[in-house]
């Protein structure tokens, strides 16, 4: 029987884990095993730089948190080498960076599973999710799509005034 100061520290842990998956915009659950402490500090610094908190978790404790927060699916996949990487901003940033770092470390990782904007999400959608550019690269890419047509009116706009005033005059 564990001593009330050990399950006093447990508790705590299920409490911030739990609050952690609540406030979350995405919770990716990954398979670590076979990559080695130099690839660990890449990914984590990887992480680091898109915003996403990243750690290795005990498996009973976050599905006594994963329950608690109401997604009991997880109960088959946290067996095993466990990290959870969770963030609050881009919900596609852990899915993404993961499968980055997979495909180029010949698979030294694997997503188990994952929670996508509340929702829980298969293996195959989120490693789909991983190939989508990121949240500020799809605002620059709509934004370009915006300014396409407006840029074409301003450049024919420009033609038609050149021609009615003449060519320009020959500098000496």
């Amino acid at each position: 029987m564990p001593n009330a100061q050990v399950l006093n520290t447990k508790k705590a842990i299920v409490e911030q884990l739990t609050e952690r998956i609540q406030a979350a915009t995405a919770v990716v659950f990954v398979d670590y095993k076979g990559i080695t402490v130099a690839q660990d500090t890449e990914l984590r610094n990887k992480f680091r730089e898109a915003g996403v908190e990243y750690n290795v978790v005990k498996n009973t404790l976050t599905r006594f948190a994963a329950n608690k927060a109401g997604f009991t699916e997880f109960d088959e996949v946290l067996n095993g080498t466990t990290s959870m990487a969770t963030t609050t901003d881009d919900p596609i940033a852990p899915a993404r960076i993961v499968s980055e770092f997979a495909k180029k470390n010949k698979n030294a990782l694997r997503i188990k599973g994952g929670i996508v904007e509340g929702k829980v999400q298969t293996v195959d959608a989120l490693n789909a999710f991983g190939e989508l550019p990121s949240k500020n690269a799809l605002v620059a890419q709509v934004l370009g799509t915006f300014l396409a047509p407006i840029s074409s009116l301003a450049f024919v706009i420009d033609q038609i005034r050149q021609q009615k005033e003449g060519p320009a005059p020959a500098e000496a």
